[in-house]
């Protein structure tokens, strides 16, 4: 059966799209999104979340979450997880974005996250790139975590998630001061680097880490600094081909609930 048309408002506002879907008889709708694409050390952190209709699905102060301070993400967090219908967060780890590349990491961890939903969504929203594979019709939006809800949603679940990895990692590796800037590329993450060499969670397949293995100056900047100094792109990253499967990690077994 073909679903009822319906039209998005311009000013429809970050719940936008879901309503509009909903409408079309498309619900429930998953959005999801990955936090450490820029960063050189640490996984590549994908999550999904499914949001409830009304006003127990609006979380107060959802936002991209690169827009909100650390501490506002971790209230966001709660907010999501204690509202949501389903959701659901895995972590790639930087050996296998290396082995497969950071692209084909990306996408498999979308449809890696989506598939175990405790509630099956019967349409998808993700953040920038479209994700072939999946059982259900989706739609890719560019910078999705800003106009679309559970996109938002997916991408401070991602982030806070992996945060918190990273300052688990900071106690295994303090040498690294991963809890400052969790991974990605700072002067002061580049002088650890060139004065220690890389460590078991850096990606030797970014530029910058590869330098630091050959002895060259290991600091590769890019992209906007936020709270956090995440950027949006990262470094430059070989391209790597090759076929696997993401792992889960603890963490990613404990991020899968629904209420």
């Amino acid at each position: 059966m073909r679903p009822r048309p319906s039209i998005l408002r311009r000013d429809a506002g970050l719940y936008g799209y879901e309503r509009a879907l909903v409408r079309c008889g498309l619900g429930p709708v998953a959005g999801a999104d990955e936090a450490g694409r820029g960063a050189c050390a640490g996984p590549l952190v994908v999550a999904a979340v499914i949001l409830p209709q009304g006003r127990r699905g609006q979380v107060p102060e959802l936002a991209d979450s690169k827009l909100l301070s650390p501490a506002m993400r971790e209230q966001v967090y709660a907010e999501i997880v204690d509202r949501a219908l389903a959701w659901s967060v895995i972590a790639v780890p930087a050996e296998e974005v290396d082995r497969v590349g950071l692209h084909v990491s990306n996408i498999r961890g979308m449809r890696r996250v989506l598939a175990q939903l405790a509630v099956e969504p019967n349409y998808v929203l993700t953040d920038g790139f479209s994700v072939g594979g999946l059982v259900r019709p989706g739609l890719a939006i560019w910078k999705g975590d800003q106009v679309a809800a559970c996109v938002a949603a997916a991408s401070v679940v991602a982030k806070v998630t992996r945060d918190r990895m990273m300052v688990e990692l900071h106690d295994r590796y303090p040498d690294y001061d991963f809890a400052s800037h969790k991974g990605y590329v700072t002067p002061q993450h580049a002088v650890a680097l060139n004065e220690r060499g890389p460590c078991p969670e850096h990606r030797l397949s970014y530029i910058n880490v590869a330098r630091a293995v050959q002895g060259d100056n290991g600091l590769v900047q890019g992209g906007e600094e936020r709270f956090d100094d995440e950027d949006e792109e990262g470094p430059s990253v070989w391209p790597l081909d090759g076929e696997s499967t993401i792992m889960d990690t603890p963490m990613s077994m404990e991020g899968r609930g629904q209420p």
